[in-house]
This record gives C-alpha cells, structure tokens and sequence, in this order.
C-alpha cells in the first residue's frame, strides 16, 4: 500500500512561508537546504505520537498557480481544533478563503483557501454536530 509519508509545499518566498505556516499552524522547520541543493525547509507539524505527517516547504521551480485555475496536484488539508481561530489567522497572515466554511453533515466543518505562495490548503475541524 503506498501510504502518504511526507509532503512538500512550493513557494516562492521561504522567510514568507515559514512565517505564514509557523503562525497559523504552529509548524517548525528545519533547514535542509544543503542536503537538498536547494531552499528546502523541513516541516514539522506536531507531536510525533499524534497521527500526522511532517513535510517541507522547498522553493518553487516554475511560475505559481494561476487564480480560477483548476487543480494541478494535491491540496494538504489541516486539521484544526477551531476552525473561526484557524480561518483568522490564516486571513490575518495574508491568506485568502478559496472556498468558505461549510458543513460536512454529521462529521465536519471543512473549507480550502489560498496561502501567502498561491497554493490552495485546506482546514478541517471534526464536528458530529456540523450541519
């Protein structure tokens, strides 16, 4: 089976995307750059224990996504403890909501936006009573 075990975001300016991703999520990094050859900063994203995968954030090789462009590749969706917390530090760090919060009847409240490099995220706050 081959289950996902890591995850790399492009971006285009590192010092900015560090920043965005330490503040909402809480995130750390680790500099890689010299084993990689390239900007490329480890991510860590919580405990070890929890259930989860680390990642990095490694420079981006060609131009950003596009706005109203379909998806080109995978969006990596978060999960979160409040989701109005979550989604106002996302805006407050130079996000913007791509698609709003909505219901996941009986399991979630869900919502995708665009983070400070033009990639799309998600976020998902459990939730039996969302509807």
């Amino acid at each position: 089976m081959g289950r996902v075990v890591h995850f790399e975001i492009h971006v285009d300016d590192m010092e900015r995307a560090t920043k965005f991703y330490g503040e909402v999520f809480g995130w750390t990094f680790e500099d890689w750059t010299n084993y990689a050859g390239m900007p490329y900063f480890g991510a860590v994203t919580g405990d070890a224990n929890e259930l989860g995968i680390n990642g990095a954030l490694m420079k981006r090789q060609g131009p950003p996504p596009q706005p109203n462009q379909p998806m080109n590749g995978f969006a990596c969706t978060m999960g979160v403890e409040d989701y109005d917390a979550t989604e106002a530090k996302i805006l407050s760090n130079g996000g913007k909501v791509a698609l709003p919060k909505y219901a996941l009847p009986g399991m979630a409240w869900q919502g995708y936006y665009i983070d400070t490099e033009g990639n799309v995220i998600g976020i998902h706050q459990p939730d039996e009573n969302a509807k």
